[in-house]
């Protein structure tokens, strides 16, 4: 093999490896082969109905806080953490809805949820129970249509909102609707 053939070989083969090395990397970083198509925007009157479900139906408030910042309204509840600095998913925040975080304070808000083992990555009450898992009741269950409307809230008005710090995020948070706790913010 000439000189010249042999050095295009090898430089064909170092292209092809950088080449292959490249994809391995941005597989890798999570990017997907497919570009994913984009969040559908939530129907206001569904992030509002999400609102009332996080505010009273579910009383996520009492351990999230009122702004969903892990400052949580009753001492006597788990703390819980601050959802405006989740790194959550839609999937993942869902999940965490219906499935709730056995051992940690956070109940599952799907009535099924480890009766049917298809629901919680297979896991049933008895596997909780096996291994001195305890989950919470939930103050009412949800219907998966109201675990849908209760995520579409929390990316509309909190999941990467940054903290409740100024009286304008407060005002929008809220929708407008005068609330004392604001007044307190510049």
């Amino acid at each position: 093999m000439s000189a010249m053939r042999q050095s295009v070989r090898t430089v064909g083969l170092g292209v092809l490896m950088a080449s292959a090395v490249a994809g391995v990397l941005w597989l890798a970083s999570g990017t997907s082969v497919r570009a994913q198509a984009p969040a559908p925007v939530a129907d206001p009157q569904d992030i509002a109905e999400g609102m009332t479900i996080f505010r009273t139906k579910a009383d996520c408030q009492t351990c999230h806080g009122w702004a969903a910042d892990g400052r949580k309204m009753d001492t006597q509840m788990p703390d819980a953490p601050n959802l405006r600095a989740s790194r959550l998913g839609r999937a993942g925040i869902i999940y965490a809805i219906k499935c709730g975080r056995p051992g940690r304070g956070m109940p599952a808000f799907d009535r099924m949820a480890y009766k049917d083992a298809s629901r919680c990555n297979g896991t049933t009450t008895a596997d909780l129970e096996k291994n001195n898992l305890a989950l919470n009741d939930p103050a009412a269950t949800l219907q998966p249509r109201e675990i849908e409307m209760l995520a579409d809230f929390l990316f509309a008005k909190v999941i990467g909102k940054g903290p409740m710090d100024t009286k304008a995020k407060c005002t929008e948070y809220w929708g407008g609707e005068a609330q004392d706790v604001c007044n307190e913010l510049k």
